[in-house]
């Protein structure tokens, strides 16, 4: 068979149309879109429903949607529109860093048809990023001996952007020492350098500040920049240089050591070693290396020592600095030191005089002495001065001598002694001063008489004064001294009563006491006028006189002097009238007495010591006047006899008794009759009952005597019983001190005894009847009780030491007078008394007191040999039967004894066991009282 024709021309033909068909069916399954990086969210991308040949509404309807393979999707399908927009922001240089095209891949799903469909998305790059240096600032060291044309590299920067947005150059800023030069290297990257344009000077400016700015290509330029800090490494080019040439500083001498005087300061531009600088004296010497001190490295120079302008007023010191390699600087240093007031005057005494006579005429020089002060200036001015108040005055003679000058004359008696303070001071401030004290004595002369403190003296010295009485002291003063202000006294020559006075007092010439030379009598010498001369020992010695009245006072020593009723001289006795017919009151009679005494030892007052009817008579106490106390009764006696005592107010009181008679009778003839019944009786039984008297009294003393003697055996006998009796004191406790009298020291018990008297009128003899001794209270001294000796205890007081007498104390009788009832007199004085009579016989009664107190003093074993009755005395034969002795009053209970407390009470009494009566004897007491 045959073969068809072949047509190459529609092969080729057929095989590019198989080509393009391919071609297109390969476009229409991959779709490509650009977009700018930075656009915001949302941002349209291209119309992909429109690229795909469908409608927006379609997109759904057919599950078109973006496959994701895990990536974060940067692009979206918007339904609505049909369009590709962006999801986020996008970076190019996130993305695709410095590449030069950046493309991001997706695909498409189209699920109806199961068909995939890619879409490239290219980011074109916009100028986002500015250049970037990494650090802001760098610094580059560099000698400052490098020389012109050296470079530097510089730090690069970085542009992430490509093509136009990336880094285009570099810039300098200006600067006269160094320029910028950019390299661009085989890649292309362009490599900035510094040059060094001249040289350069640490010293001038160690530091150069540059900028170095590098810039891109966009749109819209953006640049960065860095500092560059160009330090300047030294070289020791410079040696140190001193502020000053020279240092000028004052300071006070007196400025403290420590202290900084001032600072010297070198400069070395140089750094590090070769800019450190020390500083050192040069040349120094010990005096500058002693005071000052100087700091090596800060250059401090300090006070090292005192600083004394007087020593030296100016220092020059040499200084000089050096730094690390030995590069060296010098500088002086002048110091001028100032005075200050630190020197007190100096006061050299050249002569002194240490004491002056006080009569020395003013202008006599004391003392020259001379004042020097170190200081300068106004500091070294000196003015002295002493006290105002002194006598003294100051004068300066050549340079700086002074002397001491009087200035009035003295007086030893008003300043004996001067202690003058002279003081040196100073114009300087605070001004100083210096005190010399110079002592001077005034010497003293003989210008002052001696003086009395009191122009005149009294002195008082008592009547019957002791010879050789000290009377007064006179004293006078002398101011002056030694042997000049010794005094001596004397009494100016006079007569008193024709007898010379030094007859009368005498002084102690040193003493100027004066005595009594003779007792003075007031009633002859009333006073004395003295003239006391008082004399000094100096040379001409020098006296004064004063006055001294002597007064003597008057004592009691005079009794008072009975003028009337005068006693008559032939032996008769004065009878003063009284009528019967007289009224109480009548004026009997006129005691007139006088006292040679003076004052209240003159003044005088009567009393009626002892009548012979007490109640009949009154005497005025003042007058003396004797008037009649009651009418005059007919059973009144014819004659009454009065005892009127007279008594002065003197310590002690003095008294003197005149016994007046008066007569009751109512005419003279009368008076005459019955004054011859008056005479002594001459009965010879009369001397005979003086005589018992006599020997009655000789018994008593007798017995007494043989008791002392007794108490005076017992006590040698039983004086080894004291320390027995000493250890029973507190038996003895309770027995009172008034049962204890002290004999010879000793302290014994003793007895008293009660006595009974019996009288006969008629028979003229006494019977005395003596009972058994029993115990009453004794009077003792405060002093015998007082006494530690030894006690003697008679048995029969041991025996009795519980009965109630020896614990009882009889109470003081206050009143000591006698009571009506108990005072002599007849039997109608007793105004009917129950007590009884007395004998009317003064005779008899002066008899019967004798014997009642010598038998009371008695001591008798008890027994009686004078006879009568018991408790009678022989009184109720003549006074009748109610008459005893217990009628008779007992006059020891109305003694009083001052300081005790002891009375003398009745025997029988203490017997009966009973205290005594009450001392008011004024009350009439029935016959059991009185007999208690």
């Amino acid at each position: 068979m045959a073969a068809s024709p072949y047509c190459p021309d529609c092969s080729r033909l057929i095989g590019i149309c198989v080509l393009l068909g391919a071609l297109w069916e390969i476009r229409a399954e991959h779709i490509l879109y650009s977009v700018p990086e930075e656009l915001e969210n949302g941002s349209f991308v291209g119309n992909i429903a429109k690229d795909l040949g469908l409608e927006p509404r379609e997109l759904a309807e057919r599950g078109v949607r973006i496959v994701s393979r895990g990536r974060t999707q940067l692009f979206a399908l918007n339904p609505r529109s049909g369009s590709l927009v962006t999801a986020g922001r996008i970076d190019r240089e996130e993305l695709c860093d410095r590449s030069p095209k950046c493309v991001v891949n997706l695909e498409i799903l189209l699920e109806d048809k199961v068909k995939i469909f890619g879409v490239e998305v290219e980011i074109i790059d916009v100028n986002d990023n500015a250049p970037n240096f990494g650090a802001e600032q760098r610094e580059i060291k560099v000698a400052e001996s490098e020389n012109p044309g050296t470079r530097f590299p510089l730090p690069e920067a970085f542009d992430p952007d490509i093509g136009i947005n990336s880094l285009q150059g570099y810039q300098l800023s200006s600067n006269g020492h160094f320029s910028l030069d950019v390299q661009s290297g085989a890649d292309g990257i362009k490599y900035p350098e510094l040059v060094l344009e001249r040289a350069l000077d640490r010293e001038e400016e160690a530091v150069h500040h540059l900028v170095l700015t590098a810039f891109d290509g966009g749109d819209r330029v953006h640049s960065g920049t860095t500092r560059i800090h160009v330090t300047l490494v030294d070289t020791n080019d410079n040696a140190p240089v001193f502020t000053q040439p020279e240092y000028h500083v004052s300071v006070r001498e007196n400025v403290p050591v420590g202290s900084r005087l001032l600072t010297v300061k070198a400069t070395d531009p140089d750094e590090g070693a070769n800019g450190e600088v020390t500083y050192s004296f040069r040349k120094v010497r010990d005096k500058i290396s002693q005071l000052f001190q100087l700091n090596s490295l800060t250059g401090d120079i300090t006070i090292l020592g005192d600083l004394d302008y007087e020593d030296s007023g100016f220092y020059d010191i040499d200084v000089e600095a050096h730094d690390g390699p030995g590069l060296r600087a010098r500088s002086k240093i002048l110091v001028t030191i100032l005075d200050v007031n630190d020197n007190a005057p100096e006061v050299t005494v050249t002569s002194l005089t240490s004491s002056i006579q006080e009569t020395s005429s003013p202008g006599t020089v004391i003392a020259l002495f001379n004042v020097h002060d170190s200081d300068s200036g106004e500091n070294g001015l000196v003015t002295c001065s002493i006290p105002d108040n002194l006598p003294f005055t100051l004068e300066k003679t050549f340079g700086n001598y002074h002397r001491l000058l009087t200035h009035r004359t003295l007086d030893r008696e008003e300043v004996s002694e001067y202690n003058i303070t002279v003081t040196a001071t100073d114009h300087g401030t605070p001004p100083l001063s210096t005190e010399t004290h110079i002592s001077l004595n005034v010497a003293d002369v003989n210008d002052n008489p001696p003086a009395f403190p009191q122009a005149s003296y009294l002195a008082y010295i008592p009547e019957n004064n002791p010879r050789g009485a000290s009377i007064f002291s006179v004293t006078a003063h002398d101011p002056d001294s030694n042997e000049n202000s010794r005094v001596t006294y004397s009494l100016a020559e006079d007569t008193l009563q024709g007898a010379p006075l030094s007859s009368y007092v005498s002084i102690n010439s040193d003493t100027g006491v004066l005595y009594a030379l003779r007792s003075f009598d007031y009633e002859q010498v009333r006073d004395l006028q003295l003239l006391v001369t008082a004399s000094d020992s100096g040379d001409p010695p020098l006296s004064s006189n004063v006055s001294l009245s002597i007064f003597v006072l008057d004592q009691n020593d005079n009794t008072p002097e009975i003028l009337y009723p005068a006693l008559p001289t032939d032996g008769s006795t004065g009878v003063e009238l009284a009528p019967r017919s007289a009224e109480p009151g009548y004026l009997v009679t006129k005691v007139v007495a006088v006292d040679r005494d003076s004052g209240q030892n003159a003044w005088l007052f009567y009393r009626l010591l002892k009548a012979s009817d007490p109640g009949l008579f009154a005497v005025g106490l003042h007058t003396g006047e004797v008037r009649t106390a009651r009418a005059l009764l007919d059973r009144d006696a014819l004659k009454q006899s009065l005892v009127v005592a007279v008594q002065d107010h003197g310590q002690p009181p003095l008294s003197a008794t005149v016994t007046l008679t008066v007569a009751v009778a109512d005419s003279i003839p009368d008076v005459l009759t019955d004054l011859g019944s008056l005479k002594p009786s001459a009965d010879p039984n009369d001397s005979g009952l003086t005589l018992y008297l006599v020997v009655a009294v000789a018994a008593v003393s007798c017995v007494f005597l043989a008791f002392i003697i007794v108490l005076l055996a017992l006590r040698l006998r039983r004086w080894h019983m004291s320390r027995l009796l000493q250890a029973s004191g507190s038996r003895l406790a309770s027995v009172p001190a008034s049962h204890f009298v002290g004999v010879d020291g000793v302290r014994a018990f003793l007895q008293t005894y009660s006595h009974e008297v019996s009288l006969t009128a008629d028979s003229r003899r006494s019977h005395v009847i003596f009972p058994q001794a029993n115990y009453a209270d004794t009077l003792i001294s405060q002093e015998s009780c007082e006494k530690s000796g030894p006690l003697l205890i008679s048995q029969d007081l041991l025996e009795r030491k519980g009965e109630p007498s020896l614990q009882q104390q009889a109470p003081p009788n206050t009143d000591w007078r006698f009571s009506q009832a108990q005072r002599p007199g007849t039997s109608g004085s007793q105004n009917g008394d129950e007590t009884g009579t007395w004998p009317n016989n003064q005779f008899d009664t002066e008899m019967l007191q004798a014997m009642i107190l010598a038998s009371a003093s008695e001591a008798a074993d008890g027994s009686s040999t004078l006879g009568g009755g018991a408790g009678t005395m022989g009184l109720s034969a003549r006074y009748g039967p109610q008459f005893t002795l217990q009628h008779v009053p007992d006059y020891r209970q109305n003694v009083y004894i001052p300081g005790s407390n002891a009375t003398l009470t009745n025997a029988a009494g203490k017997r009966d066991g009973k205290a005594p009566a009450g001392g008011n004897g004024n009350k009439k007491k029935s016959g059991k009282k009185e007999k208690k």
